[in-house]
């Protein structure tokens, strides 16, 4: 018996999404029940929320506050480029109207998710920056405080910290004063931030108030030391990036035109062999493995400034 997986799966989440949209509507009650669509947008909001490092919401606000919104200009320059790109690769392999119209539409739906990229870029660039300034006041605070908690007070009242880190560093106090011990403060801001010059310096830190040392300007030096070739590596690595970045969507688009030199090679032949289904699926193919190559680099572009 042939099992069609596709159905299946449409036959047990429908009737899932429609059990928990009535349970919401009888917790909202009749006259302020939400609509289909809100609440589905509501629930994949809730999942994202619950198992992401950082809201959504929360990612958006912050590139607005650094100033790098999209504005409605360039959301319709890239829906008209983009867009346009595709309807012509659609029309170039198959010659088909609809078929141009389906890749325009598919190509603008994944315009919000390469913003979303963008933001989370942008989002970790400046979380990255914030935790530069974290170790680096830390220590200079612990070179007049030698308290590695009177140290984290000192960083939380500077004002040169911003949510969430200077959120996450208030826990951090918190947590030491709870506790009566730094261990489990510094687990917990080691897991939320695995950036290796967090985990080294708190593992320094740990030793020094545990153990003790007889010479900590030395030690926090060189700690400072390594910060900065640790940023300086950083951010050559951002610069070498975005040039290979620009050269990787360049062979990205020429390969997309690929078959297109096909098309001029064979001349009139081409016209006739795409009415066959399996050419029409070869052509499918290679636009989505193209696609693929595309989103996945510009995934890689956009994700994990600076953790090690």
């Amino acid at each position: 018996m042939q099992i069609y997986w596709m159905e299946l799966m449409v036959l047990v989440v429908v009737p899932l999404f429609v059990v928990s949209y009535r349970q919401q509507q009888s917790q909202d009650g009749n006259s302020n029940g939400v609509s289909a669509a809100n609440h589905l947008g509501q629930t994949i909001a809730k999942l994202y929320n619950k198992y992401a490092p950082y809201s959504f919401a929360e990612v958006q606000e912050k590139t607005k506050q650094l100033g790098h919104a999209y504005t409605v200009k360039e959301y319709t320059s890239e829906v008209v480029l983009i867009g346009g790109l595709f309807a012509v690769i659609g029309w170039m392999y198959f010659y088909s109207i609809p078929f141009a119209l389906l890749y325009a539409i598919v190509a603008i739906m994944f315009i919000p998710y390469l913003h979303f990229l963008k933001a989370n870029r942008e989002f970790a660039e400046f979380i990255f920056e914030q935790i530069q300034t974290y170790c680096s006041n830390v220590i200079n605070e612990f070179n007049t405080t030698q308290s590695f908690v009177k140290s984290l007070e000192g960083c939380r009242d500077s004002g040169i910290l911003e949510d969430p880190v200077l959120s996450d560093v208030a826990k951090m106090i918190d947590m030491s004063y709870q506790n009566g011990t730094i261990d489990e403060a510094i687990e917990w801001f080691n897991k939320k931030y695995p950036y290796y010059m967090v985990k080294n310096m708190h593992q320094l830190f740990n030793q020094i108030t545990k153990e003790g040392a007889q010479d900590t300007g030395e030690s926090l030096e060189n700690m400072m030391s390594d910060i900065d070739t640790l940023v300086e590596g950083v951010y050559r690595d951002k610069m070498d990036r975005s040039a290979s970045h620009k050269k990787f969507l360049g062979f990205g688009i020429a390969l997309y035109f690929l078959p297109m030199l096909i098309q001029v090679l064979m001349k009139d032949s081409y016209k006739s062999m795409i009415d066959k289904l399996y050419v029409q699926f070869m052509l499918h193919a290679v636009v989505a493995i193209n696609s693929y190559f595309i989103i996945s680099g510009e995934k890689f572009y956009n994700e994990d400034t600076g953790v090690e």
